[in-house]
């Protein structure tokens, strides 16, 4: 048998593409890192925070190296109807110096900045390359990928799959279990607006390089999914994320959705007058842990949204940070198989171990539940507008009436919303399970 042409491939130059191939470049593997764009970001749309934890391990005092927008210090969420909405706000100086909590970034200037650590360990990077398929010997064992380049096959100890949402190659190599309708699937679609930075901080209450990171429940006319805005130095991105099979039976298309927003009273005022630079769309794997495919192979791994690691919790709505920790994971637990000359799935067992002691499947499998209970009817229909009564009630002033109690108002809002209070109890004590 002939030598592998490399130790490692890993496919897609994302945030966990990036840290695998860090990761085992520097470890001394030889690494080729495939990206079917022309640089690294070229193809991700993306609109939103980067939670930097994580990158105290892979990239120590990152905060002083990476390419950042804002540094989140102001977390927002809104609860809205097409009248009303009732927002929770909290802000810290915390967040606003090292070693920081989050920022806002753009995917083009992180995954750059990402792809040329792993370059300067020893990774080579592939550009404008797909992978078409995986290669195998004759056990069916993954042995490299075969790509759109003449002559192009790639051989491998390990293949790291970090090729996105739908991965192909963890199809292929039989990973994923057959999921029918795109239940675990929502559609991103964002615009950023430019406004001057000055405007924007006058607008959102922020000083310096201080941003703020807004999450909105009730502004998709029912369809399972939620909104965003987010603040960049000079330009703002909002949109709405859409769960696909929601979107398909309402025969109704996502701009309309994010048309609504951006006029909605709430919103309107904080993007007058931005001029759209850009718009885009993009599929987002938001299953949690029940919707990932199997995570290890004989010579092959998948790890970022290949293996659906979007976690969406309502409170919590993350995906760089999981992909980040999944990368570096896959690319120690590569670089060991190989090192051990098994790179089998026995050899490749420890990467599930590395992600089991870690927050990667941890959190993951601790808020399980939460996706279903997030995109339930009655948290996307009901409840926004059940919270937004109770609360209008308690501030309206009705005099000469006297104020009522806030068990009649929750009698009386969960009456004119059709909420049954055996199924607010109920989602409640899933809400507890779930997240205390």
């Amino acid at each position: 048998m002939t030598e592998p042409m490399f130790d490692v491939v890993v496919v897609g130059a994302g945030p966990a593409g990036c840290a695998a191939a860090l990761e085992a470049a520097r470890a001394g593997r030889s690494v080729a890192l495939v990206e079917r764009g022309p640089y690294p970001g070229a193809k991700n749309v993306y609109g939103g925070v980067v939670y930097g934890r994580v990158l105290d391990e892979l990239v120590p005092r990152w905060w002083e190296l990476m390419p950042v927008q804002r540094w989140v210090t102001r977390r927002s969420t809104m609860l809205m109807t097409g009248t009303q909405a009732l927002t929770v706000d909290f802000r810290t100086e915390d967040w606003g110096r090292p070693p920081y909590n989050g920022a806002t970034a753009f995917r083009a200037d992180l995954d750059g900045w990402l792809a040329t650590l792993a370059q300067d360990a020893g990774a080579v990077l592939v550009p404008s390359t797909v992978a078409t398929g995986l290669l195998r010997d004759a056990r069916g064992r993954v042995t490299g990928v075969s790509t759109d380049r003449p002559d192009g096959d790639l051989t491998a100890g390990v293949v790291i799959a970090c090729d996105g949402v739908n991965s192909f190659l963890a199809k292929e190599a039989g990973l994923f279990r057959p999921e029918p309708g795109g239940r675990h699937l929502t559609l991103g679609v964002k615009e950023t607006l430019a406004l001057p930075r000055q405007t924007i901080e006058e607008r959102f209450a922020l000083t310096g390089r201080d941003g703020l990171d807004l999450e909105i429940l009730g502004c998709t006319r029912g369809i399972p999914g939620g909104g965003f805005l987010y603040t960049n130095l000079d330009s703002v991105s909002i949109g709405v994320v859409l769960g696909l099979p929601g979107l398909a039976s309402a025969r109704v298309r996502p701009e309309e959705l994010l048309t609504d927003l951006k006029a909605h009273p709430a919103i309107a005022p904080l993007i007058r007058g931005g001029r759209l630079t850009e718009y885009a769309a993009h599929l987002i794997p938001e299953g949690g842990y029940d919707s990932m495919p199997e995570l290890v192979g004989d010579g092959i791994l998948v790890a970022g949204d290949a293996a659906a690691m979007c976690l969406v919790a309502g409170i919590w709505l993350e995906g760089v940070n999981f992909a980040l920790g999944a990368g570096m994971y896959a690319g120690r637990a590569a670089a060991a198989a190989v090192a051990s000359g098994d790179t089998s799935a026995t050899g490749l067992a420890g990467y599930r171990r590395l992600l089991e002691d870690s927050f990667v499947l941890a959190d993951h499998r601790k808020l399980r539940r939460a996706p279903g209970l997030v995109f339930s009817e009655r948290v996307q229909r009901q409840y926004p507008g059940l919270v937004c009564d109770v609360v209008q009630g308690m501030f309206q002033v009705d005099n000469p009436r006297p104020k009522p109690g806030l068990r009649r108002l929750l009698t009386r809002a969960a009456r004119d919303r059709r909420v049954r209070l055996r199924h607010l109890l109920s989602d409640t004590l899933t809400g507890l399970r779930s997240f205390g």
